[in-house]
């Protein structure tokens, strides 16, 4: 490549080709396979934050039948609160610990301040849904105040040497994004099915009332339900945070894809929800290999059509009787 001069007072534009460089300095490009094979790796880590995030979406719908669409500002308050604590000096890990603990007694504090006094008041479904419209609304712009507008990462783990298993590159901190997502997901699994609380939890989900009539005390199953909700949209912020960047806006870019994981999987359905992360993580990265990136969520929400007209109640979703 010819020497870049850049002179004072001066602008430049530099293009820079990607690629290795061969003999006579020609830029070779990775092979097809290479490039199917790290996009799968990618769609597989990016599926697994968004089942992550969608987990705790479900969790609430489920119990509560409310839309929340302050879920994405929950998972920017996990990736804010982290980068912050990162950069006042705590390690990442204890970091994302703490945030994601901020983040449960965010859950804790909005149930109890807000969501309790409302269903009190019987107030209908669509009016609460326009209450988490407008709480997302506020959220946005005090991280657009207090945050910046411009994207920062944390402060460790910012350039990595990937690490190469024959066609396939990845960085350490995403492979550790995938296996933490996955070790997560599975532990929610296993405490919804074994643990007693759990039980509880889709017991509620099932009839809110039969259970209540045998004895399960539903108000503070919802309780829970929006602690272990928010805790794990915040740290699926904070996971989303190390993989790409921290923004005050990253919540609302991945709320759609959410939306989607949840319906694809099946409304009211942990497991289908993650399951739903998966197909549209996988859907949205694979599509790039074809098509230009600016239309990758597009080609996730068109999977989500052709699901829903092959099983309208989603992967894993039960079919409802109606009539």
């Amino acid at each position: 490549l010819d020497a870049v001069v850049v002179q004072e007072g001066q602008e430049k534009f530099v293009v820079f080709p990607l690629g290795t460089a061969a003999a006579g300095g020609a830029v070779t490009r990775p092979s097809e396979w290479r490039r199917l094979t790290n996009l799968g790796a990618s769609g597989l880590r990016f599926g697994l934050i968004i089942g992550l995030c969608a987990l705790g979406l479900t969790l609430v719908y489920g119990t509560t039948g409310l839309v929340n669409f302050a879920h994405g500002e929950l998972i920017t308050f996990g990736a804010i609160a982290a980068w912050y604590l990162n950069t006042w000096g705590l390690p990442l890990a204890a970091a994302a610990v703490l945030a994601a603990g901020a983040g449960a007694v965010l859950g804790a504090g909005l149930e109890a301040g807000v969501w309790r006094p409302l269903r009190r008041r019987r107030t209908g479904t669509v009016a609460l849904m326009v209450v988490s419209i407008g709480i997302a609304l506020a959220a946005r712009n005090i991280y657009l105040v207090i945050f910046g507008g411009n994207p920062r990462s944390y402060r460790q783990y910012a350039v990595q040497r990937p690490w190469e298993f024959g066609p396939l590159q990845i960085t350490p901190k995403h492979a550790a994004a995938m296996l933490i997502s996955l070790g997560v997901l599975t532990a929610v699994a296993w405490w919804l099915e074994r643990s007693r609380t759990g039980t509880a939890v889709r017991a509620v989900s099932d009839d809110a009332e039969l259970a209540e009539a045998s004895g399960i005390d539903t108000q503070r199953v919802l309780v829970v339900v929006w602690v272990l909700g928010t805790a794990l949209a915040a740290f699926g912020g904070v996971l989303l945070g190390l993989t790409q960047s921290v923004q005050w806006d990253v919540g609302l870019r991945l709320l759609l894809l959410t939306f989607a994981a949840v319906v694809v999987g099946g409304l009211g359905s942990p497991a289908g929800a993650m399951a739903g992360g998966l197909v549209i993580g996988l859907v949205s990265e694979l599509s790039t290999f074809w098509i230009a990136t600016d239309f990758k969520d597009v080609v996730a929400l068109a999977a989500l059509v052709v699901v829903l007209l092959v099983r309208p109640q989603g992967i894993l979703g039960l079919r409802e009787r109606v009539g």
